[in-house]
């Protein structure tokens, strides 16, 4: 397994929606090897493909205390959200060193292909339905700053922006 570099904001392969997957193969499984690798070295709690150039309906996600659990997910969708909300500070690799508080769903209803090659519903509460949330978001071609209202997603990027001149 290996690391993987990070696309950079705004690289246009942010904003595509990813392909779906389909079948499980030993391919699909050594590329959520690599992102699992790839997320525990960030660190992070999720990534996605898109995040790293793998335009694939693909996510890994891993909100456990010993990050023991991870969740492998292939072509993944949210089949219900809970009508109460919470806010998360919410980040990506993406655009480094930049976040903003989130208002999501509390809990959602997913259905996904495991790594097994099983279509599994399940359902996921706090930070795992967040985090799930951000990747499907990722899948979509949308990233968490597109939950904010205009004024608050300028004020973001143009610090972003700001930071990449500068290079700090």
């Amino acid at each position: 397994m290996g690391l993987r570099p990070f696309l950079m904001w705004p690289d246009r392969r942010l904003r595509q929606t990813a392909q779906p997957v389909g079948e499980i193969t030993d391919q699909v499984r050594a590329i959520w090897g690599d992102m699992l690798d790839t997320m525990y070295a960030m660190p992070g709690i999720g990534l996605a493909g898109p995040q790293i150039g793998v335009m694939q309906r693909l996510a890994v996600v891993d909100c456990s205390d010993g990050k023991k659990a991870a969740l492998r997910m292939a072509d993944p969708e949210i089949l219900h959200s809970s009508e109460k909300f919470t806010e998360t500070d919410e980040a990506s690799p993406n655009l480094p060193r930049i976040h903003a508080k989130i208002k999501r769903p509390r809990g959602i209803t997913v259905a996904f292909t495991d790594h097994t090659g099983l279509r599994v519903r399940q359902d996921f509460v706090g930070l795992w339905a967040v985090s799930i949330q951000h990747q499907i978001d990722h899948l979509n071609g949308r990233m968490y700053f597109d939950r904010l209202g205009p004024v608050k997603r300028q004020m973001l990027l143009a610090k972003a922006a700001k930071r990449a001149r500068s290079g700090a």
